[in-house]
């Protein structure tokens, strides 16, 4: 049996068995910022676009699910898709924008983008402003598969985020994942062979875009409610923090920096706000000691005791 074999194995194990170790709804808010994390490394990881605003993808897909599960009362599985596409729609009106422009100018657009939905948030009707949108259903998924357990719940999100990651995956092992890497590492060269920069870096954004709705229409499908939390600007500094911690532009990398993030502020709430100091020391120290982050600097040390 090969090591991937044998990993794949024990992952498959491991996250079968999870719930029944750790509490449900931490392994499923971690599952939902894992995907979110995964998103947008897709963007900066393996197109080098820095998005400061990614956060306004992933509540407005809460507060999409939300308002159509809730106020019209459609089921969850299109509630679901509600949030996927609005989330793919609102980035494809924002990168369509935003990539005119490069380094900290494009960073600067999608955050100035995400305050004007933050500020929408607020004031309009559907998102229930400061109270935003609470006691969103749990219904049967399908109409036959029954979602209050959250044991139940728990295997529905980890195949939603399978299917997530595996999109990321396909996504960046194809054709059009080695153009994005070409346009991240060379954009003028790419374009001296041929390939439109603008309109892979536009299709990556709405892609990242659309996972990041998927990962915010199932938290908010998870936790019951959406709040101005979730396209907040703080929101989307914690997903920059994931990737950083986890491994900019490696598959597994955001995963890991999602749980080590969402389990400190899980397991060390208890220190009130001092949370955010520890986790301002984390990323101080990753940025300077461990650039490439754990998952990098793992595969660095594994590589170098290679013999040859």
């Amino acid at each position: 049996m090969s090591n991937r074999v044998l990993i794949a194995v024990v992952v498959a194990v491991v996250a079968l068995a999870a719930p029944w170790v750790f509490y449900p709804v931490f392994l499923m808010k971690a599952l939902c910022f894992a995907l979110f994390a995964c998103a947008f490394n897709l963007l900066l990881g393996y197109v080098g676009l820095m998005s400061f605003g990614h956060a306004m993808f992933f509540g407005m897909a809460a507060y999409f699910f939300g308002h159509t599960v809730k106020v019209w009362n459609w089921p969850m599985e299109l509630g679901l898709l509600a949030g996927v596409l609005g989330a793919a729609a609102l980035g494809l009106v924002t990168g369509a924008l935003a990539i005119r422009r490069q380094g900290i100018y494009f960073a600067m657009i999608t955050l100035a983008f995400a305050q004007m939905i933050y500020f929408l948030c607020v004031q309009m009707p559907f998102t229930g402003g400061e109270d935003g949108l609470q006691g969103i259903p749990r219904k049967p998924l399908l109409g036959i598969i029954p979602t209050e357990n959250d044991y139940t719940m728990y295997y529905i999100v980890l195949a939603i985020f399978l299917f997530g990651y595996g999109a990321i995956y396909r996504f960046i092992h194809s054709p059009f994942g080695q153009v994005l890497k070409a346009i991240r590492d060379n954009e003028q060269r790419a374009v001296s062979l041929g390939y439109e920069a603008d309109r892979y870096k536009l299709l990556a954004f709405v892609l990242s875009a659309a996972v990041a709705g998927l990962a915010g229409a199932t938290k908010a499908m998870v936790v019951h409610f959406a709040t101005l939390t979730d396209v907040s600007a703080g929101t989307s500094g914690e997903v920059v923090l994931m990737a950083l911690i986890g491994g900019l532009g490696t598959i597994i990398g955001p995963v890991i920096g999602a749980f080590v993030v969402i389990a400190m502020q899980d397991y060390l709430a208890f220190v009130g706000q001092l949370v955010l100091v520890i986790q301002g020391f984390i990323f101080v120290v990753i940025v300077l000691a461990a650039r490439r982050g754990i998952v990098g600097e793992l595969s660095a040390w594994w590589k170098a005791r290679k013999p040859g």
